[in-house]
């Protein structure tokens, strides 16, 4: 005979009558899905807690199973670029190995642009989040943690807790090790196009640079940093506008490689020559680096690990692994080829 003591395991059915609403409803709730009104979620969860809801081991299977059965999201501003071919391509290649499948989506200029895409990543039940430089306004970050989807943050953009899960290079060594780099050939006008200054990668690869010089003993000169996007028109732009200063650089250090490209272009179009009148180091090391001419001296940042090692966090977080407290930093290394030379004059 059992005795009247021994409580009965409360089920899902259970929470649900107490509840007033369906068993699907509080399944939703249980496997952490998104489509569930907030004030429904926060009763069901209450009543969880307060009946000693205990998950049977079929229960726990089945929310496993629905976690490793979705997709996992890499998303961009802007992925026409070679650093985000790079980046799509590390982690494609991690999520093949692991038999996952990803989305690759890119933020458009609307104002419903975050809302639409979080709105998708509800609908297709998303089992974590890579967010590369992606721009995304606070509100959105809230909006995402609601979710209950993992998030790793590749290169934030803007400002964001310390704490956040990210993952990047080591871009202030970068940025030194440009710079001195040039330095030790000779060089001391030395100048400076940076990215986007609301990339915290762009703020730190130039803090390298100026730390460089203030190491070499020549304070820097605010008339010889120019501030570009990451693209190949800021770089011909910006390397235009130092070329025609009264006392122009004999050296000058891109941010990234396809805004080196852009340096190339000024310096043909004023009848100079690379790395003769002019020495160019970038940063990134795609693979236009080695197909101009000539070669380019550039930083070499592990983009395709990045985008691996983004995508194996979040697949080892969901075998049970924490989320790294704060970032992970890769190194980077200074690949000199043929755009750098002694200077001219």
């Amino acid at each position: 005979m059992v005795s009247d003591s021994v409580e009965r395991r409360v089920t899902v059915a259970d929470i649900a009558a107490a509840a007033g609403v369906s068993r699907a409803t509080v399944s939703k709730v249980l496997n952490g899905r998104a489509d569930v009104a907030p004030a429904t979620r926060a009763q069901i969860e209450t009543m969880l807690v307060e009946r000693g809801y205990v998950p049977t081991k079929r229960t726990k299977r089945a929310v496993a199973a629905g976690r490793r059965g979705g997709l996992i999201e890499m998303l961009f501003n802007d992925a026409s670029t070679p650093w985000a071919a790079e980046m799509i391509r590390g982690g494609e290649a991690a999520a093949r190995a692991a038999r996952v499948g990803i989305v690759v989506s890119v933020l458009d200029s609307g104002p419903r642009r975050a809302q639409q895409w979080l709105e998708d990543v509800s609908d297709r039940g998303s089992r974590g989040i890579v967010l590369a430089l992606s721009e995304l306004s606070p509100a959105d970050h809230k909006r995402i943690a609601q979710l209950g989807v993992p998030v790793i943050l590749v290169d934030p953009v803007g400002d964001v807790d310390s704490d956040d899960p990210s993952i990047g290079a080591g871009n202030w060594g970068g940025g030194l090790a440009a710079t001195r780099h040039l330095l030790e050939l000779g060089h001391r006008r030395i100048a400076a196009i940076t990215g986007p200054m609301r990339f915290l990668c762009s703020q730190a690869r130039l803090a390298g640079y100026r730390a460089a010089l203030e190491r070499a003993g020549i304070p820097p000169d605010d008339g010889l940093v120019e501030h570009g996007d990451f693209h190949y028109s800021s770089g011909l732009k910006s390397a235009l506008t130092l070329l025609d200063l009264p006392d122009p650089p004999t050296a000058i250090f891109a941010a990234n490689d396809e805004q080196a490209t852009g340096v190339y272009a000024a310096i043909q179009q004023r009848g100079l020559s690379v790395p003769h009148d002019m020495s160019v180091v970038g940063f990134d090391d795609v693979p236009v680096a080695q197909w101009i001419s000539p070669p380019l001296t550039t930083v070499r940042q592990p983009i395709a690990e990045l985008g691996a090692l983004a995508i194996r966090t979040l697949l080892a977080h969901e075998e049970g692994a924490d989320l790294p407290q704060g970032r992970v930093e890769l190194s980077t290394k200074l690949i000199v080829r043929a755009s750098t030379a002694p200077p001219a004059r």
